[in-house]
């Protein structure tokens, strides 16, 4: 029997039991019918942080980030596009880090950009600074 994931949706945040070779064939939630991969990196508040963190069977990349930052916007395209090359494999998250200070203080980050890769619930590798997209990409395989 193939192992089922957890995929929370990007849209309505239900969680979604998927066998893993499924992840490919452009599913779609059970609940609100909206597809669970969008191929863009998702902007999420606390809240919607605990639900994906929680609950993913997929790893997580998330941009700890903050509107005045210059290398944060700057970088933002790269994210943008390594979540169209990682997904459905890993779904990308940003936190602004002005909006949501107690997940910048609870994790540490203490310069912006900051990228954390989370699997089963726990950060498993991090990185401060700004990369093109073929780094992230690269960065994200190596933890693999």
């Amino acid at each position: 029997m193939t192992d089922a994931l957890i995929v929370v949706c990007p849209h309505c945040h239900a969680a979604n039991r998927l066998p893993a070779p499924r992840l490919n064939e452009h599913p779609a939630c059970g609940q609100c019918k909206q597809p669970l991969f969008t191929g863009a990196p998702l902007e999420v508040d606390s809240a919607r942080f605990e639900r994906h963190v929680g609950r993913s069977g997929i790893p997580l990349l998330v941009d700890f980030w903050a509107p005045w930052c210059g290398p944060c916007r700057a970088m933002a395209p790269a994210f943008a596009q390594a979540a169209q090359l990682l997904e459905p494999r890993v779904r990308l998250l940003k936190v602004d880090t002005e909006a949501e200070p107690q997940l910048a203080t609870r994790f540490g980050i203490r310069s912006i950009p900051t990228l954390a890769l989370f699997r089963n619930g726990r950060e498993v590798a991090r990185q401060a600074g700004a990369m093109d997209a073929g780094s992230l990409v690269r960065w994200v395989r190596s933890h693999e």
